[in-house]
């Protein structure tokens, strides 16, 4: 059995409840008695804390006591908040030479012509216009079923449609950023061939993203608008006779043994809890660290969600240059959110905090443990292509269906996704993995979840061997396994492009 309560970090004042601590529950190894009821996940006062002093978990400062907090009291929402202090961002201090592996490990991918790797083998049915989602959608739902029982190697028809492409300006970063979403779900390797249809009068034209791109018509991307088909009924019937003209390409694919270094990780997490930072996402970072040691990489993003540990991640930049780039992204996010009349606090959801998370601050330090402890390589902006192996940051939203979209654009390959409320989701053409922070939520959605990080928790698994569970799971589905979400269907409804700018 796990203690009652736990601490993180020796300078700590609080300690982290592992269930439900009733008022003059002793904690014997804090020599402490709680005071109050301390619901599972939330933290406790260690020691007494003075009003305005700050309060620390994992050793980093998570926000100030509103008010004088006495030893064995709940700290949480109403005592705790969070205001400005300085962080030492110390670039590169921390940044260390990686160590090889000691053996090299593969994995069964799809070669494409052009040398990328895939870990699924679908075809896309991609809207440019929210007007041409219902065509698109129509198209992909002819081939379910069976009918797809003479292309056993073709994963399924997908369709990847959205609410955007129109009431927007036809220049500017909104659609630029727009059209780079959807030019890396055209360009990414698990798609074998893609259908891009339009209305044919959207802002989102079809031959300027081509143009804007350097994309262009080919047997493996064709494209059509409704207008110039004639409507609704003749597109869905051109469109069904396209994919089954690509279907045979499509079906002459195997796998075969690959380096691991071909594999591309988007981190995520959603409906945290208080002890996302304790077992899912240090064991996460265990196993991109694994990851990275073999030559893979591992997208980080959130950018809301590092907020306040952006200092972890500088002191690892390979140089002043990256760690800077990151700088640069929280401060237009500080703009962003002002200018919108939000601050970056807004950010813990009411589930995050049910779950014992106070401040932006508490979430994000747990957040960054997914990154683990390897160098930060590169930083780049929303769907923008992840071109350097190692830990790379993607700046997005904490919304993870938009966070995810981006790193997808990018090129991830497989998502990894921690919960400890219970989030479900799913990205195709990208594999989802579904890690539980805790063993109660596990046991009671496991049909959803595909590892138990709760058994660090409770005493009978270390951070380390959850993280090889987890990396060798990910070779695992990254060969072809299916995925928890993917057995459920999931992923066709997530696509979620970031929208900047006005809709106008």
């Amino acid at each position: 059995m796990a203690p009652l309560a736990i601490r993180l970090g020796q300078d700590d004042n609080v300690l982290i409840a592992t269930r439900d601590i009733k008022p003059g529950t002793v904690i014997p190894a804090e020599s402490l008695t709680s005071s109050e009821a301390v619901p599972a996940g939330h933290k406790m006062a260690a020691r007494d804390i003075a009003l305005g002093e700050a309060v620390r978990r994992y050793n980093q400062i998570i926000g100030f006591a509103t008010k004088d907090i006495g030893a064995g009291r709940h700290v949480h929402l109403h005592n705790l908040a969070m205001h400005e202090f300085e962080r030492d961002y110390a670039f590169c201090a921390d940044a260390r030479l990686q160590e090889p592996p000691a053996e090299a490990l593969v994995f069964n991918g799809i070669v494409r012509p052009d040398g990328r790797v895939a870990t699924r083998n679908y075809i896309g049915v991609i809207s440019s216009v929210n007007c041409s989602a219902t065509v698109c959608r129509q198209i992909s739902d002819a081939f379910r079923g069976d009918a797809l029982a003479d292309f056993p190697n073709v994963d399924g028809v997908v369709s990847i449609t959205h609410k955007t492409g129109c009431g927007m300006a036809s220049q500017g970063e909104g659609i630029d950023l727009l059209r780079r979403v959807i030019a890396g779900y055209i360009r990414h390797p698990n798609f074998a061939a893609v259908v891009f249809i339009g209305l044919g009068c959207e802002s989102n034209q079809i031959s300027a993203l081509l143009g804007a791109e350097g994309l262009q018509e080919s047997d493996r991307l064709r494209t059509m608008t409704i207008q110039d088909m004639g409507g609704t009924r003749k597109t869905i019937e051109h469109g069904i006779e396209l994919v089954r003209s690509l279907l045979p390409q499509a079906n002459q694919v195997s796998r075969q043994p690959v380096p691991v270094s071909h594999i591309t990780v988007g981190l995520q997490c959603g409906g945290s809890d208080g002890y996302s930072g304790i077992t899912a996402n240090p064991a996460l970072g265990a196993a991109m660290d694994l990851l990275v040691q073999h030559g893979g990489t591992a997208i980080l993003s959130e950018t809301p969600e590092i907020y306040g540990a952006e200092h972890l991640l500088t002191r690892r930049a390979v140089s002043r240059e990256v760690g800077e780039k990151l700088i640069e992204r929280i401060h237009w996010w500080e703009a962003y959110t002002q200018r919108l009349g939000g601050e970056m606090n807004n950010n813990p959801s009411p589930g995050n905090k049910a779950g014992g998370l106070t401040t932006i601050l508490e979430k994000s330090l747990g957040a960054v443990a997914k990154a683990g402890a390897s160098n930060l390589a590169d930083v780049v902006e929303y769907a923008q292509p992840v071109n350097e192996s190692g830990l790379v940051f993607m700046d997005t939203p904490g919304y993870d269906p938009v966070s995810a979209t981006g790193q997808v654009a990018g090129g991830a390959n497989v998502i990894c996704f921690t919960t400890g409320r219970g989030s479900v989701y799913g990205c195709k053409p990208t594999p989802s993995l579904k890690l539980a922070t805790n063993s109660l939520m596990y046991h009671r959605m496991s049909e959803d979840m595909d590892i138990n990080c709760g058994d660090i928790l409770d005493g009978g698994k270390s951070v380390q061997q959850v993280g090889e569970e987890i990396f060798r799971r990910i070779i695992e589905i990254a060969s072809g396994e299916r995925s928890q979400s993917e057995l459920h269907g999931f992923g066709e409804d997530e696509f979620a492009p970031w929208v900047l700018g006005p809709t106008m």
